[in-house]
């Protein structure tokens, strides 16, 4: 019994007859999604937004990385349908699980989408369907939770009836030189089988393909990736805040440390962290190994530095404002930028949040812009990104660079500007002891 539903599933995928189903359609799920369909198999999208479900079945794309005009082209052929409807499952042979997984305000992982998707797949899962969670969560969260709930709902057996894996998503939106089709993609299954059968799915569509040996390796190896950007960070902002005190340009440290060809990697400062996994993925490691009465130092220092970092820029800022014989109160800060990086649309623990909320709660009038978030309601306040960027550099008492979008005429902004901080060294060398610029 094992050996055919093994052989069935496999014979499936290697003739491109296997039906592919992605459980949630964000930053995640729509990209792998279309990876998939381009690789010829047929995929059924599900997500409880009808908001998104309709922009999808109308040829359109709410993702920066995927390009409409490939929606509507992967629509047309019948490759790709999108549903809010999880019976859609039931006709699955191979589903994954691309869903949020956030920090609660505690501090603590919120897994309540990995349950709720969990959850919602266990009445369908049937011998000879293959799972993938791609979700980014602390090790041992295939094992524990997921596959806990499929067994006991279905009664199926891991590695015989189903096979189910985890592969972590590596998303990084915006980036056109490495996407979801070349980025090698780590898979480790519950069992070997399990993992032999989801690397020959995903192998079907993208370039490389890494199997490891178990579920927890793969959980791991995304929050090894993330923790190591994360503690570097904290370092190099760590630095600028010591440089800052010592009066030495910490922008041109780095650079003078860069030209070593070896042993050193490049990290620079600016206003926190930002984004779906860098600020989230080691505390959810931090907050695993306390359950095992272990604390993680490196990962609990460097978050506390990053998180005070928005209150560095703020301090620049009210200085910078100070030593021109301004306060902060009623001052006119215009932010320029608040996505999480540069040229992207994703506001997702953007340090600009934080920047913003410090600067109303000390009474400053600010305003911001950025050519791919109009709008932003946060919290107690709300902000519509401004019409008029140079008018607005022009009246401002103090213009702050929180991201650096690469559409920004910053020569034109320097030349026009009252006084910049800028927080991303993204005037360069025109910036460096210019009279106008504080630099982080």
């Amino acid at each position: 019994m094992e050996n055919s539903i093994f052989t069935g599933l496999m014979t499936k995928l290697e003739k491109r007859t296997a039906r592919v189903a992605v459980l949630g359609l964000g930053y995640v799920g729509l990209p792998l999604a279309a990876v998939f369909c381009e690789a010829g198999l047929q995929v059924t999208g599900i997500d409880p937004v009808e908001e998104k479900i309709n922009e999808i079945n109308n040829g359109h794309s709410y993702v920066l990385d995927i390009p409409g005009a490939q929606v509507e082209k992967l629509v047309k052929k019948g490759l790709l349908i999108a549903t809010t409807d999880f019976s859609a499952l039931k006709d699955a042979d191979a589903v994954s699980i691309c869903v949020p997984t956030p920090l609660r305000k505690t501090g603590d992982p919120d897994l309540s989408f990995i349950v709720s998707a969990t959850e919602s797949l266990a009445p369908y899962l049937h011998p000879g369907m293959v799972v993938v969670l791609e979700s980014s969560t602390y090790p041992g969260t295939t094992r524990e939770l997921v596959l806990s709930k499929l067994c006991e709902v279905s009664g199926l057996e891991v590695g015989k009836d189903f096979f189910l894996a985890f592969s972590p998503e590596r998303v990084d939106p915006g980036r056109t030189d490495w996407t979801t089709y070349n980025t090698p993609k780590v898979i480790g299954g519950i069992t070997p089988a399990c993992t032999q059968i989801a690397a020959a799915w995903y192998s079907l569509a993208l370039q490389t393909v890494v199997p490891v040996t178990s579920t927890e390796v793969a959980e791991m190896a995304k929050l090894l990736e993330n923790t190591f950007r994360m503690i570097n960070i904290g370092l190099v902002n760590e630095l600028a805040i010591m440089c800052d005190r010592l009066g030495v340009d910490v922008w041109e440290v780095i650079e003078a440390a860069a030209t070593k060809p070896f042993g050193f990697m490049k990290f620079t400062p600016g206003p926190g962290l930002g984004g779906h996994c860098i600020p989230i993925d080691p505390l959810y490691l931090s907050w695993k190994l306390r359950s095992l009465n272990y604390n993680a130092r490196f990962i609990e220092l460097a978050s506390e530095i990053n998180t005070n970092m928005p209150r560095f820029a703020l301090g620049k800022i009210q200085d910078a404002l100070n030593e021109r014989s301004k306060p902060l109160k009623n001052s006119r800060v215009l932010v320029l930028g608040v996505a999480y990086k540069p040229d992207i649309d994703d506001l997702r623990e953007s340090p600009a949040l934080d920047v913003i909320g410090l600067l109303i709660k000390k009474g400053a009038r600010v305003s911001y812009h950025d050519p791919y978030i109009p709008t932003i309601s946060h919290d107690e306040w709300a902000l519509e990104s401004v019409d008029s960027l140079m008018a607005e550099v022009k009246t401002a008492d103090c213009v702050a660079i929180i991201t650096n979008h690469s559409a920004y005429d910053y020569p034109a902004i320097l030349a026009t500007a009252n006084l910049i901080v800028d927080t991303r060294n993204a005037l360069g060398k025109a910036g460096q002891n210019h009279p106008k610029v504080v630099r982080l």
